[in-house]
């Protein structure tokens, strides 16, 4: 895990997703402090979902001190909201098959299972949910 979160969260790694076009980020703060974010993107859309308009929900993240506290409730919320302002009939995520606090969170918001598909982690094969929202 170490490995995957000091390749994929570097400064540089993350300022460059911030820059391009097809992302949205979504902040929350408290009391001007930044406590968790959201990254929507436009990427071409997995098998299963066909043609259908839909966006990715590619990340939703609360600071470890704010787990519970509505934090990824409100993102949820607002990205909903940006889908549906985007005109998108599906949200949809990949979340690792393990995560079921995750999972969870998800189905509460309505998402589903529809695939999965294999993804490198480190040096292991690990196996991502794909899992939608109709809107």
């Amino acid at each position: 895990m170490d490995k995957f979160m000091n390749e994929q969260f570097t400064r540089e790694k993350l300022m460059k997703e911030v820059g391009a076009q097809q992302n949205i980020f979504l902040i929350a703060e408290i009391d001007d402090e930044a406590v968790g974010y959201a990254r929507m993107r436009e990427v071409p859309n997995p098998a299963g979902l066909d043609s259908l308009p839909a966006i990715e929900l590619a990340r939703i993240y609360s600071v470890q001190s704010r787990i519970g506290k509505g934090i990824g409730s409100a993102l949820m919320k607002k990205c909903i909201e940006v889908a549906q302002q985007e005109k998108k009939q599906v949200l949809w995520l990949g979340v690792w098959e393990k995560n079921q606090h995750a999972i969870s969170f998800y189905e509460r918001w309505g998402f589903e299972k529809f695939s999965e598909h294999e993804f490198i982690l480190g040096d292991d094969v690990q196996t991502d949910w794909l899992m939608k929202k109709a809107l």
